[in-house]
């Protein structure tokens, strides 16, 4: 079949920081000490779930009309996504009132890009759109950042080249030739990964027949979700204890309007801090409490951590709260491996919790995590013991003897080597609000791809107002109303 070409579309531009991360150039590096602050108070709302706005974007591309889209995370992440989406030939928009128009082209519609797509940071940007190309007539080339290209790929690439997509290499940049008509297949995932998931079933929307993950362990859920709500015949069975999801190919996506609740990995953060600083209590608003994303809450729950739930609520077909966080005495505990597919990203900051803790944290079964954007394990190791904390590194997972409650040392006198890392980065930052000394993160610009107002958030919440003026001037958002959050009843307290 003949490949059809979207026209030449720029999409958007990498942004300064992220051509200087491409670069990685240690003179344009942008570090800050991120010292001991007063209590968190107030009101914030985080920025839009990563995961479901990328979704949002990719099957409102596919999809036959006009998609609208409020609450979208506009990190460089997802940026990466309308770009690419953009440059296979859907059209997509930002209006004046921060809303998404995004007009698709239809399952089978994506047209040949003129040039590579660049995928920035973005492992989520370029595993799903691997998926939307096996099944396309089409070739791309992907390549990104010097971190992402040290990630690996193979394991979208073994399912999906078992559907007929063929590519030259399992590290970016690789070159995908898609095939159309595809083939269905049964595939067990090896390893627990949404983004795989995602991926095959992905690649499975313009491919007749049925096509099937079995799922071991429960991963984040928002592509099942996501996909049902636009039309797609999507049924999940349980077989022999685990998760069956099927998909019947050749769908016919219907354009929705999506609500995209707040990012339950952005909240992360701010709880952590709110938990660890004395004095804090902070409501976190419009988080998404998905039940394959939320079990960090759980664990810091464990941990004796104060979080309560107000307002629950669906947005979007996604269950949301609001969180009020206040500090607490958090004691060490062993972290039950099973919870790790729903917080695998959440690890580095809860490492910053556990080293506050009084008495020892073990954590297990994460090999994942020496191939996300850093070894985040070494890294986290690395990292807080410079920070003073005590850490034991071990093959999958670190053992953190805490400090009762004592501030960490900090790094005085060297700053945290983060390896391009948004959450390194910004896990380090809370550590640092809990130190005596402040802990200096060697590059901040990292953040950018997930969470671009984190800075100015945390500023405002800590009440520090001229790095908070300092920060709007570089384009963040400002808090909303800064009261004191209201004492939470029993009967506020979510199920």
């Amino acid at each position: 079949m003949q490949e059809r070409r979207a026209p030449c579309h720029k999409g958007v531009a990498l942004s300064k920081a992220r051509r200087l991360m491409s670069a990685h150039n240690p003179a344009e590096m942008r570090s800050r000490r991120f010292g001991p602050s007063g209590p968190l108070r107030g009101r914030i709302r985080v920025p839009g779930d990563k995961s479901i706005s990328h979704r949002a974007l990719m099957f409102g591309a596919l999809a036959v009309g006009e998609t609208r889209v409020t609450g979208l995370l506009e990190g460089e992440d997802v940026m990466a996504t309308a770009a690419a989406l953009r440059a296979m030939g859907a059209t997509i928009e930002r209006e004046g009132d921060g809303r998404w128009s995004i007009h698709g082209v239809g399952v089978g519609g994506l047209l040949q890009p003129e040039a590579p797509l660049d995928m920035g940071n973005s492992g989520t940007s370029t595993r799903l759109l691997m998926g939307l190309v096996a099944s396309h007539p089409i070739t791309a080339r992907f390549v990104g950042d010097p971190s992402l290209s040290k990630r690996p790929m193979g394991r979208v690439t073994e399912p999906l080249g078992r559907m007929g997509a063929e590519f030259d290499g399992e590290t970016l940049p690789v070159t995908e030739r898609g095939l159309s008509p595809s083939i269905p297949i049964e595939y067990r995932l090896p390893v627990a990964s949404a983004q795989v998931k995602s991926a095959v079933l992905l690649a499975g929307l313009n491919t007749a027949g049925i096509t099937s993950v079995i799922e071991p362990v429960p991963t984040r859920d928002h592509t099942e979700r996501m996909l049902k709500g636009f039309g797609a015949e999507l049924w999940i069975e349980q077989e022999g204890g685990e998760r069956v999801i099927r998909l019947r190919g050749e769908a016919d996506l219907k354009p929705q309007r999506i609500e995209v609740p707040g990012d339950p990995s952005s909240a992360a953060f701010f709880a952590v801090a709110a938990l660890v600083v004395p004095g804090s209590a902070l409501t976190i608003e419009n988080v998404g409490l998905n039940p394959t994303r939320a079990g960090l809450f759980e664990v810091l729950r464990q941990m004796g951590g104060s979080i309560e739930e107000l307002n629950r609520r669906e947005v979007g077909g996604e269950p949301v709260a609001d969180l009020v966080v206040r500090h607490s005495a958090l004691k060490g505990i062993e972290v039950d491996p099973a919870l790790a597919p729903s917080m695998i990203d959440e690890f580095p900051i809860l490492f910053v919790a556990a080293s506050l803790a009084q008495g020892t944290t073990t954590t297990s079964g994460l090999d994942e995590l020496r191939v996300k954007e850093s070894d985040r394990l070494a890294t986290m190791a690395a990292a807080l013991t410079g920070a003073g904390a005590r850490i034991e590194e071990r093959a999958d997972g670190l053992v953190i003897e805490g400090t009762a409650g004592e501030p960490l040392r900090g790094s005085a006198n060297s700053a945290t080597q983060t390896h391009l890392d948004h959450r390194i980065a910004m896990s380090m930052a809370i550590a640092g609000l809990a130190s005596r000394e402040g802990v200096e993160v060697d590059d901040t610009r990292p953040i950018a791809t997930s969470f671009p107002a984190f800075e100015a958030l945390l500023d405002g919440a800590t009440g520090s107002p001229s790095r908070l003026r300092e920060r709007i001037g570089e384009g963040a958002t400002t808090l909303g109303n800064t009261d004191p959050p209201p004492t939470p009843s029993a009967s506020g307290r979510g199920e």
